[in-house]
Parts: structure tokens; C-alpha cells; sequence
């Protein structure tokens, strides 16, 4: 699919100027490096929701539409997110229910991200009208061309799973629909083993360390659940945010993430999209850093066999690895083009200006802390704006035609990596990589 407000191939990443309301200088700063940049666009708000609702049911967005203006009037559009990853200290402190419990039914504390229970109805209903005012603001701003729902969903430290009342009361009711009758359950999930059969579906728990993990059937649906029940989430933003216009939708994967089913969360979003960090110059995985990002683009591009966006890549080093190695010259460029030569329609990174504090301020950035542009990676950033401004107008749409298939399946995974079998553990994606490769080429590259 394309995006008919701007049909041309997408080069910029996340923008994240509530860091810098006080220092109103370096937005114009910023706006004159990423022109130099040859940046088309950027992500806004994916962190926001502090700075859009500092109270509860006070908005604030002033600030935002003077920022999306001002970078509008440069020729620079926005992917507008929905801030749900992220939830501001007044709603962890007056509705703790909203966040996650773990497995072994602690609930978690205020912090990080993506700490919200999908099943929620408070988070439903704060996250919806948050929403609703943000379409109403800006779903047809012109310079406004995708919403980007969420980040990186599942991630972080719940896995997409959350375990409290509420969580488990939906998972019953998910199991009864599932299975009409206890017997039917019993029988699918083959409970009678170590004397495990269900007489009440209140007996039914999501799996956990200090309770049941042995019942396959019991880890597969419970699985199969939250998956379910994130998708569902995702849904409600959706029509929060189509309420008022209709921009196309994206939530952006990550690289082989296994607690989601994206092939399923595929099917409710318009464009598809992910965040590719391959750990290159790690010489004794060189090469299954290269075959995996190509399959995970390949994967990307046949969920609607169409093209897809490059959400998030680093322009030179991430900040969370044992080891963050810098790129080498040349890297940034060949990574960028694989992306499109596999069917991306956009480079973006993660993010346009470094963050002068906190847990990422020293991950990657287009723009470093000094504010510079006489650095190796805002010219090979620039470089790599100016080769898909020239080719943008040959190549936009992509375009790449498979000759064979390779089938990855998320449930055929959980399934595999959870059962008890002959070796253990079995992992999955190493097998679908080893026939992804060619000739049984880099198999020995394998870790």
C-alpha cells in the first residue's frame, strides 16, 4: 500500500521535541539539520502522553500542533503515534489496576514501558479518549499522513502478558467459547494426565511458575489469548483514531518477536511495518545478522504482499547490547538499501536527536548530543536521503517478487519450543532460517 499523501519513499524516525519545550531553539535547530538531512518525515508522540494529558482529562496540544506546522511548512510530514506504550505517573497512581501483574500475580510498580493491562477497561477508556481528541486535532491536518498505534507492543518487561483478575476472568471466558463444555477442554488439553482435570472453569489459571506449566494445551491457549487480547486492544485505538478522517494505520514488529502473533495483528493495521537492529561486525554472526534481517523484511513485505515501512534502525550504534559497536563506513548505506531492495518504502531510525538524559541518551541518533553536522553519521545519514530522493521517483511503490515460500507461523512456534520432545529446546526460527538461506549457505554461521 501506499500513502497517497505522500507518495514518495520516507527517510527520517522518531522525533521526541516534549523532551525540549524549555529549550525552544533547538527545534529550529533541528529543523534546519534534518532539510540538510534530506529527512521527509518524522514520528511524533509515541512517548507523549505526559506532555499531551499533564492531568487527568487536561489536554494539552498546543504544542504539538506548532511542532507537526512548523515541520510541515519545511516539507517534513508526520506519523502521529498514540502514546499508550507509555502511561503518565497521575494514571498509574489514581488507577493501579491499569498495569500489569506478572505470572507469579505481582502487580507491577509504576515505570518503563508497555506496564498496561490490555484487558483494562480504565486504560481502555483514558487511552480511547486521548485518542479521540488526538484524530479530532489532527486526522486531517495536511501534513499528517499515517497513525503509528502504540510501540513496539509486547515488548519490554511483560511480554505481552499480563496475569491480574481481570486478565484471568477474560481468558475463561475466551476458553469457554473456545471449547463450549470442561470436557471438550479437558480432553483438547489431555488434563487427566497427573490427575490435572478441570470440574469448574474457576479452576482455570494462566500458566505460571509457582502453579501449573506442564499442560501444553494450557500454554498454547493461554498464548493464543494474549495475543487475542492485545490485537483487541489495538482494535479499540483503531477506531479511536479513524473516528475523525481515515489515515492509514501502522504498528510497528520487531525482529522475530515471539509472544505475538503478527501474522494475526497483521490483518487489522493498513501498512506494515517493524524495527530492524541487527548487531553487525559481531564477525562470527556476520552473516545470520544479514540472512535474518532479509528474511524479516521478506516476512514484512508477504503479510499483505505489498510494501512495508522501515519503522526503526539505528543510524550508527544502539545503546542496549553487551557490545554497542559503532557501523562501519558503508554500513548505514547497505543496510538502507537492503531494506528497500526488499520491498521498504521508507529508512527511519530511531531518533533524530539524541535524548540528553535518561536510559536511551546514549543510543543512536541522526543529530548528536553537540548539535553537529561535521559527523560520519549525519553524512552518511544524508547520503543515504539524497540516494532515496533520486531513486524515490523510479522505484515508489517497491516492488519484489518472490520465487519461493517459506511458511513461518507463530502458533506452529509456540507449540514446537514449548513441548517436551526428543531435543530440547527446539528453536524454531533456526530452522526456518536454515532453509531460508541458499545452498545451505552461513548454516555454520548459526548461534
Amino acid at each position: 500500500m501506499v500513502i497517497k499523501k505522500f507518495p514518495r519513499l520516507l527517510h527520517g524516525g522518531d522525533y521526541n521535541p516534549e523532551q525540549w519545550l524549555r529549550y525552544p531553539d533547538i527545534l529550529e535547530q533541528d529543523v534546519a539539520l534534518m532539510k540538510k538531512a534530506h529527512i521527509n518525515c518524522v514520528s511524533l508522540g509515541i512517548f507523549s502522553w505526559a506532555a499531551l494529558e499533564p492531568e487527568e482529562g487536561v489536554y494539552s496540544f498546543q504544542w504539538l500542533k506548532n511542532v507537526i506546522d512548523r515541520l510541515y511548512e519545511e516539507g517534513i510530514y508526520t506519523v502521529l503515534a498514540t502514546p499508550s506504550a507509555a502511561m503518565p505517573r497521575w494514571l498509574t497512581q489514581k488507577y493501579p489496576e491499569v498495569m500489569t501483574m506478572s505470572s507469579m500475580r505481582v502487580r507491577n510498580i509504576p515505570g518503563c514501558r508497555h506496564n498496561f493491562c490490555p484487558t483494562s477497561p480504565v486504560m481502555r477508556e483514558k487511552i480511547r479518549a486521548l485518542d479521540t481528541r488526538l484524530a479530532r486535532e489532527f486526522g486531517n491536518h495536511p501534513g499528517v499522513i499515517l497513525w503509528h498505534i502504540s510501540n513496539e507492543l509486547g515488548g519490554n518487561n511483560t511480554d505481552g502478558e499480563c496475569h491480574c483478575p481481570l486478565c484471568q476472568a477474560a481468558f475463561r471466558k475466551w476458553l469457554r467459547d473456545k471449547y463450549k463444555t470442561l470436557d471438550a477442554l479437558n480432553e483438547a488439553w489431555w488434563a487427566d494426565f497427573w490427575s490435572h482435570t478441570y470440574t469448574s472453569w474457576e479452576q482455570i489459571q494462566s500458566p505460571a511458575p509457582n502453579g501449573d506449566m506442564e499442560i501444553h494445551g494450557l500454554n498454547l491457549d493461554w498464548k493464543r489469548f494474549c495475543s487475542e487480547q492485545t490485537a483487541d486492544f489495538v482494535k479499540g485505538e483503531i477506531r479511536a483514531v479513524k473516528e475523525y478522517g481515515n489515515l492509514p494505520v501502522t504498528i510497528n514488529m520487531m525482529t522475530l518477536f515471539k509472544h505475538l502473533d503478527y501474522g494475526k495483528l497483521a490483518e487489522i493495521v493498513d501498512i506494515i511495518s517493524w524495527d530492524s537492529y541487527p548487531s553487525w561486525h559481531e564477525e562470527e554472526t556476520e552473516i545470520r545478522q544479514a540472512t535474518e534481517t532479509a528474511f524479516m523484511h521478506d516476512l514484512m513485505r508477504s503479510f499483505k504482499k505489498a510494501p512495508f515501512l522501515l519503522m526503526e534502525s539505528t543510524p550508527s550504534v544502539t545503546n542496549w547490547k553487551r557490545i554497542n559497536t559503532q557501523k562501519r563506513p558503508g554500513m548505514h548505506m547497505l543496510a538502507s538499501l537492503q531494506a528497500v531492495a526488499h520491498g521498504s518504502n521508507s529508512v527511519q531510525y530511531f531518533q533524530i536527536r539524541k535524548s540528553r538524559g535518561s536510559s536511551e541518551k546514549f543510543h543512536g541518533a541522526v543529530i548528536g548530543h553537540d548539535g553537529a553536522e561535521n559527523t560520519r553519521t549525519f553524512r552518511e545519514v544524508s547520503q543515504v536521503g539524497e540516494v532515496l530522493r533520486k531513486i524515490s521517483d523510479r522505484i515508489y511503490p517497491t516492488v519484489n517478487k518472490a520465487e519461493a515460500a517459506v511458511i513461518f507461523d507463530w502458533e506452529n512456534q509456540w507449540a514446537v519450543e514449548d513441548a517436551r520432545g526428543p531435543v530440547n529446546p527446539i528453536k524454531y526460527s533456526d530452522t526456518v532460517l536454515a532453509h531460508y538461506v541458499p545452498s545451505g549457505k552461513g548454516q555454520s554461521q548459526r548461534t
